[in-house]
């Protein structure tokens, strides 16, 4: 899960020749102000002594809204959820019955779902993030960022728009896993129930403040 969390965040990218992406992410940050869609997220450990890299995969549900909220919730194959309410980051793991509460402030930073659910224009990006574009592949527009924070443990970010809606993330780590989702079923700027960023932890779990 904080592999995940590292992961998820969205860094992006400005100049080059591909403007596609770059118009798209800006479209995207400007006007997609809350969002809800399906994914699946392939994650893929790098190769150890001799043996091919393995791959996991897991599906559910991704919401965001801005400023600060979403919430990623894996249906398969174990229910876990990631949430964010604006000041707490919240994750949840249903066999473990264990909850980790993080300050949001602390937690985000440089990952993807600062951008998706956070930043309000390409300058609050590049504050965070070295950005770049990169060229249209798999029939959707990409951007790039590379944190200006090397300490973490975020290499890059690379973020797939089909006209201005998210339709995929690629994400490598510097252990050098690497963690694709694919959105489907993107739904722009419903109207989210109040409550749908609250999170309160289930009786009995064993919570842990960090």
């Amino acid at each position: 899960m904080k592999k995940l969390l590292v992961g998820l965040g969205l860094a992006l990218a400005a100049g080059g020749v591909w403007a596609g992406g770059m118009e798209s992410l800006e479209a995207f940050v400007k006007n997609v102000k809350s969002g809800r869609a399906e994914f699946t997220q392939t994650v893929t450990a790098p190769a150890k002594d001799g043996q091919a890299a393995r791959a996991k995969v897991s599906s559910g549900t991704f919401e965001f809204q801005r400023p600060g909220k979403f919430k990623f919730d894996y249906k398969k194959p174990f229910a876990q959820s990631i949430v964010a309410d604006g000041e707490t980051l919240w994750l949840y793991d249903a066999d473990l019955n264990q909850v980790t509460q993080r300050k949001q402030s602390q937690a985000l930073g440089s990952t993807p779902a600062a951008l998706i659910a956070a930043a309000p224009d390409l300058r609050a990006l590049q504050a965070d993030f070295a950005l770049e574009a990169a060229p249209e592949r798999d029939g959707l527009q990409w951007v790039k960022a590379s944190p200006k924070n090397k300490e973490g443990q975020l290499q890059n970010v690379q973020v797939g728009f089909q006209g201005d809606a998210l339709a995929a993330l690629e994400i490598l780590d510097s252990f050098g896993q690497r963690s694709v989702l694919k959105f489907s079923k993107v739904e722009v700027n419903p109207a989210l129930p109040a409550n749908t960023f609250q999170f309160k932890a289930p009786a009995g779990a064993d919570v842990i403040r960090q």
